[in-house]
């Protein structure tokens, strides 16, 4: 590897070590045993290291999404099954990338005050949502409709609430059951004609 993926690959392993608030310039550097102004030549500043490795890193762990979801297809052709089956993987996925779940969830932190890290995951947010659409659907990708983003955007907002309560509590996250007896609860009465 040249020095521009060492670096790429140390800042990934400081994310998932340290964090991305407590991760230093000098930390990235002795990680990818590379030199600090490599950083600087490369990158630009370690901010932008950072979000770069941050974004990439999602990208590996939305493989890891991808395994868990393609196992629960090939397990059952029942959805409600899959359903089940997919937020139990999860709880592997959450284990493998439990630093960089944490390091996500402290980046959104900095964002009032990071113009260029804000940038960066509004422009993840689309693509993730789709790759979402997709992945849950056991599909390749899909069309980009509202319809799909919306779709998206709901699997998003259920996999951060599941990592939030997973991170705080893994014992108390929910399973793949209570997932879907929520589901049907939420969709009842929402869903369901008001009877007055």
């Amino acid at each position: 590897m040249g020095n521009r993926e060492d670096l790429m690959s140390g800042a990934k392993r400081c994310l998932y070590e340290k964090g991305y608030g407590r991760t230093t310039a000098r930390d990235i550097a002795t990680a990818s045993r590379v030199s600090l102004a490599a950083i600087g030549y490369h990158f630009g500043s370690k901010e932008a290291l950072l979000n770069a490795a941050m974004i990439e890193a999602v990208g590996d762990m939305g493989e890891s999404l991808a395994r868990v979801v393609q196992a629960a297809n090939e397990a059952s052709g029942d959805s409600e099954e899959r359903f089940v089956a997919v937020w139990e993987g999860l709880k592997g996925v959450f284990v493998e990338h439990r630093g960089l779940w944490s390091a996500q969830f402290e980046a959104i932190t900095q964002v009032a005050h990071a113009p260029e890290l804000a940038q960066a995951l509004a422009e993840a947010q689309k693509e993730g949502r789709l790759g979402l659409a997709a992945l849950f659907q056991g599909l390749p990708e899909v069309p980009d409709t509202e319809e799909e983003i919306a779709r998206g955007m709901f699997y998003q907002a259920l996999l951060a609430g599941f990592a939030v309560q997973w991170l705080a509590a893994p014992e108390l996250a929910p399973s793949g059951q209570e997932f879907l007896r929520g589901l049907r609860l939420v969709s009842d009465g929402v869903l369901r004609p008001a009877t007055r």
